[in-house]
């Protein structure tokens, strides 16, 4: 039978190939997203996507949607707290897996692994270890698309902020900087591939700098003429 997963959801480019990986899985079945959300800014963690769009984004992909607030500022332990009430919430609801999109980092895995161990419920790895210049030239060629919504200045130039993740963004990273940007030098917001029933309709707003991150704002398409 296969195992009743959610997985876990940052809006962006390696969480939506994770999922068509996962799609693609007989042993799973995906029942799922969850995100963790800044509760006083109702904004993801990390990449500054708004609530809004991460609902509409769950909705083209045609899938629930459990959002996990976490308050700001907001410490491990209160980030912790919030994660294994949810854990709770899962197992109760009888999910068995987790599943992360995470690529190569040893200690983020051991932190995910350890945040689920007395809990019955395993956590999956579909994209670990998949050499990550090949991988980003794949999720381009397969049709995903995204936007760069944050950019850690001291690592990437602020001008990808804003940027179409494509075959140019890719030519022009710096030496040194991971194509998938698993050392946290961007994040993106997914908006468009084969894991999507339709498109999430978005324009780009300003950029701004916040807490030494650069994000790019993301809106629907028809509230920029609004």
């Amino acid at each position: 039978m296969p195992r009743k997963t959610l997985l876990s959801w940052s809006t962006g480019k390696d969480s939506a190939w994770a999922l068509q990986r996962l799609r693609q899985d007989p042993r799973v079945e995906l029942a799922g997203l969850f995100c963790t959300v800044n509760a006083a800014f109702q904004r993801v963690a990390m990449h500054g996507v708004r609530l809004d769009l991460l609902r509409r984004q769950a909705a083209a992909l045609g899938l629930p949607l459990f959002v996990i607030d976490i308050p700001f500022p907001c410490s491990n332990a209160e980030y912790e707290s919030a994660l294994q009430a949810f854990v709770r919430q899962a197992r109760a609801e009888a999910v068995e897996a987790f599943a992360f999109g995470d690529l190569f980092l040893e200690d983020v895995r051991r932190y995910r692994e350890r945040q689920l161990e007395a809990s019955g419920i395993a956590a999956l790895f579909p994209l670990w270890g998949m050499p990550t210049g090949e991988l980003s030239r794949a999720m381009v060629a397969g049709g995903l698309r995204a936007v760069i919504s944050c950019v850690d200045p001291r690592r990437l130039p602020r001008g990808f902020a804003g940027r179409l993740y494509d075959p140019a963004f890719l030519a022009e990273l710096p030496q040194g900087v991971d194509p998938c940007g698993e050392f946290g030098e961007f994040h993106s917001f997914a908006f468009d591939g084969p894991m999507f029933e339709r498109p999430v309709e978005i324009s780009v707003g300003e950029t701004v700098e916040r807490d030494g991150f650069v994000f790019t704002d993301l809106l629907p398409a028809w509230e920029q003429a609004a």
